[in-house]
């Protein structure tokens, strides 16, 4: 059973005032929490192949490749754009 100093030294840590109903209150609520966890404990998990990773994680990589574009429409995207210099858009300030 999680011990009152326990629980004061977590409220503590959280910034939370707590009276002495509170403390045994979450007292209570902590040790109940903290019983699951030894239940597992039980479990039986020698035939569990450990794993960091609950699914199978990989990069996927494609070819760097130049899509051919059609210039006269590049041209048309240009002219619409309202404030350019040549053939940069120009953006305000990021920083």
């Amino acid at each position: 059973m999680i011990t009152k100093k326990e629980v004061e030294h977590v409220a503590e840590l959280s910034r939370l005032g707590l009276n002495k109903k509170e403390i045994e209150k979450i007292q209570n609520k902590f040790s109940s929490i903290l019983s699951w966890f030894d239940l597992l404990k039980e479990v039986n998990i020698k035939k569990v192949q450990s794993t960091n990773c609950s699914i199978l994680v990989e990069n996927v990589m494609r070819e760097d490749e130049l899509e051919k574009r059609d210039l006269a429409t590049i041209n048309k995207l240009v002219k619409a754009i309202p404030n350019k210099k040549g053939r940069y858009v120009k953006v305000k300030s990021v920083l």
